[in-house]
């Protein structure tokens, strides 16, 4: 199984460049076309601003290409609290195949990326 973890603090936007890279990567390993790739790297982008956006100081992100290409962003750390991430979540769903949302106490505390 081909997986890698990214953990990077969301404060600092130059890593966001950095988990579009992986992003690609992943999707490169599991073949999907430019297409699904541009989707899959503007979803994660996405995940880790909604994360953010939750007050989570930095984000944990599990990459996997096995069976298709996954993702899984965590939030850690900060000061969680509910959030406005509507048009980030309606983005992501028309995006990807499959968007899992975890919450804890009505926070969104992870994400998940299938293609």
């Amino acid at each position: 199984m081909k997986e890698l973890s990214v953990k990077f603090d969301l404060s600092d936007s130059e890593f966001y460049t950095a988990l579009r890279l992986v992003a690609g990567a992943f999707c490169s390993i599991g073949e999907k076309d430019v297409d699904a790739a541009e989707d899959f790297k503007v979803c994660v982008t996405e995940s880790a601003l909604i994360l953010k956006n939750c007050g989570f100081k930095s984000v944990n992100a599990v990459f996997s290409a096995q069976d298709g290409v996954k993702a899984v962003l965590t939030g850690e750390g900060g000061n969680p609290a509910d959030a406005e991430n509507e048009l980030s979540l309606a983005l992501i769903g028309a995006l990807v195949e499959k968007c899992g949302i975890e919450k804890c106490g009505g926070v969104i505390n992870s994400v998940t990326l299938e293609l």
